[in-house]
C-alpha cells in the first residue's frame, strides 16, 4: 500500500488517500495544542507515541466487541484506518470531575460522579466546541435520535472497557473526548484516537498527570508521561 495525496492536515494528524478508496494513511504529528490551538508547540516523540498508544487501545476495544475505524499500526508514527465521515461532534465521558466540568458546576477536581456522565460538543472552531445538547443535535440535523443513542451506548462501552484496562496498569480514567464517524453504509464506527491527548488519567497512587493536562497547565514534560502510558500498556 502507497501513501496518496494529503487529504487533510489537522493539529495532530494528517490524512492520505491510498489505491484503495476505502482506506486511509494516518501520520502521526508531533505538534501539542491547547485552549483550542491558542497554544502551540512542536514535541518530538509525541506522535509516535499517540499512534502506537492509540493502535493498542483500539486493538483491546476490537476485542471487547467494539468497532472501530482503526485497521493496523505500519510504522511508529503511521496506520492505517477504514475511510468514514465524521459526525461533528465530540462526546465526552466524566467519571471523576476534572477541568471544565469542575469549573462549570464548582465541584472540586477529583471528585467522582455518581454515575458516568455524556456530554455533547460541536465540533465548530470558530464556535470554540460549544457544549450542546441533544435537541441542537437534531436541530441541526447532526444526528438522528436513533444514532444519538448509539454514539451515548457505544461512548459507555468504550467507557467500561478503558476504566477496566487503565485500572488494570494503575491509572485511573478521569474521563475521555470521542469521535465517531459514518462508513458508506451508514454504520457508526468510533474513530479519531484514543491517547493521553484526549483521555485526562491520573496515577491511581499519586494522582500524578499521565495526560495532556502536563502541556495544558505547564506541568512538566509531555514526553516521559506518555512513554510512562505506552510502557503501562505494553506491560513494560
Amino acid at each position: 500500500m502507497e501513501k496518496g495525496q494529503l487529504l487533510y492536515q489537522g493539529k495532530a494528524k494528517e490524512l492520505f488517500q491510498t489505491e484503495q478508496p476505502d482506506l486511509i494513511w494516518v501520520e502521526y504529528l508531533n505538534q501539542a495544542t491547547a485552549l483550542n490551538g491558542a497554544k502551540k508547540d512542536q514535541i518530538k516523540g509525541k506522535g509516535e507515541l499517540n499512534n502506537q498508544i492509540t493502535s493498542l487501545i483500539f486493538q483491546r476495544l476490537d476485542e471487547k466487541g467494539i468497532r472501530s475505524h482503526f485497521v493496523e499500526q505500519i510504522s511508529e508514527t503511521e496506520q492505517i484506518i477504514q475511510a468514514v465521515d465524521i459526525i461533528p461532534l465530540e462526546v465526552v465521558v466524566r467519571n471523576i470531575a476534572a477541568g471544565s466540568f469542575s469549573k462549570r458546576l464548582a465541584i472540586p477536581e477529583g471528585t467522582p460522579v455518581k454515575f458516568p456522565i455524556v456530554e455533547f460538543y460541536f465540533k465548530n472552531d470558530e464556535l470554540d466546541d460549544p457544549m450542546i445538547i441533544e435537541d441542537h443535535i437534531k436541530v441541526l440535523d447532526i444526528a438522528t435520535d436513533e444514532e444519538i443513542t448509539t454514539l451515548k451506548t457505544m461512548a459507555l462501552a468504550v467507557d467500561e472497557v478503558l476504566s477496566e484496562l487503565f485500572d488494570e496498569i494503575g491509572i485511573l480514567l478521569v474521563d475521555f473526548k470521542l469521535e465517531f464517524g459514518r462508513t458508506r453504509d451508514g454504520s457508526i464506527l468510533l474513530a479519531d484516537e484514543i491517547s493521553p491527548d484526549t483521555c485526562r488519567l491520573w496515577d491511581k497512587a499519586t494522582n500524578e498527570h499521565l495526560d495532556k493536562d502536563i502541556y495544558r497547565r505547564d506541568l512538566g514534560d509531555l514526553i516521559p508521561v506518555y512513554q510512562e502510558v505506552l510502557n503501562r500498556l505494553k506491560g513494560e
